[in-house]
């Protein structure tokens, strides 16, 4: 199909820091400059973190032992066109099919779909652990309807970690990413494209044998 992108490229990323958004049970991140300037002849930064904080990217490999992991992952499912679709909800809520409405008239097969609930606002408050989740009907949608990448702006589309049931095993990671549908965490800036058709360009970590990668995602507003 024809695309006409007509706005520039924003950032839906966190930047990589110290208080980066993380689920409580990942340790924090650090990042240690080990070589500095005028003792050493350069700067030198290192890093030791969970894949799993901040803006990142899910592969399967996170629930499936012998799912694709990174190096595994096709180049084209990291980009491409999609739908920033938002989500009016209220804390502790679920979304279900209904929340689509409307949306199968422009959402095209192998589209990205990025749901834009408000929760980055509630980054590093107590309403972040009472971030809305979806419903398993709401996951078995999009696999239906062949979005090859769910992108939220919350830390999981999963249940939150205080309201999850003695077994829980994350149904919904379960259901997309059996599916090939890759999981993006903690987006922000998604308010400037809500509503819209846009291009997006999700630049994983190419992590061998990895469950998942630190990314930056860009997206830019686009006709089609």
């Amino acid at each position: 199909a024809n695309t006409t992108v007509v706005g520039a490229w924003v950032d839906l990323s966190h930047p990589l820091e110290p208080g980066m958004p993380r689920v409580s049970f990942f340790p924090q991140p650090r990042f240690e400059q080990i070589m500095k300037m005028p003792d050493h002849p350069l700067n030198v930064t290192e890093i030791q973190m969970v894949v799993h904080i901040g803006t990142h990217l899910d592969s399967p490999r996170h629930f499936f032992s012998d799912g694709p992991a990174f190096e595994d992952i096709p180049l084209e499912r990291l980009y491409g066109p999609g739908i920033v679709w938002p989500v009016d909800v209220e804390p502790d809520s679920l979304i279900e099919p209904n929340y689509f409405n409307g949306l199968e008239k422009i959402l095209n097969p192998g589209d990205i779909l990025a749901l834009n609930t408000g929760w980055r606002a509630h980054v590093h408050t107590p309403l972040s652990e009472r971030h809305p989740a979806l419903s398993v009907e709401a996951a078995r949608w999009i696999v239906a309807h062949q979005v090859k990448m769910l992108a939220v702006d919350m830390p999981t589309p999963d249940l939150p970690v205080s309201r999850r049931p003695d077994g829980f095993d994350w149904p919904v990671h379960h259901c997309l990413l059996a599916d090939g549908v890759l999981v993006a965490e903690h987006l922000r800036n998604l308010d400037a494209l809500a509503g819209q058709q846009v291009e997006f360009m999700v630049n994983a970590l190419n992590i061998e044998n990895a469950d998942g990668a630190p990314v930056r995602i860009l997206a830019r507003n686009m006709l089609r």
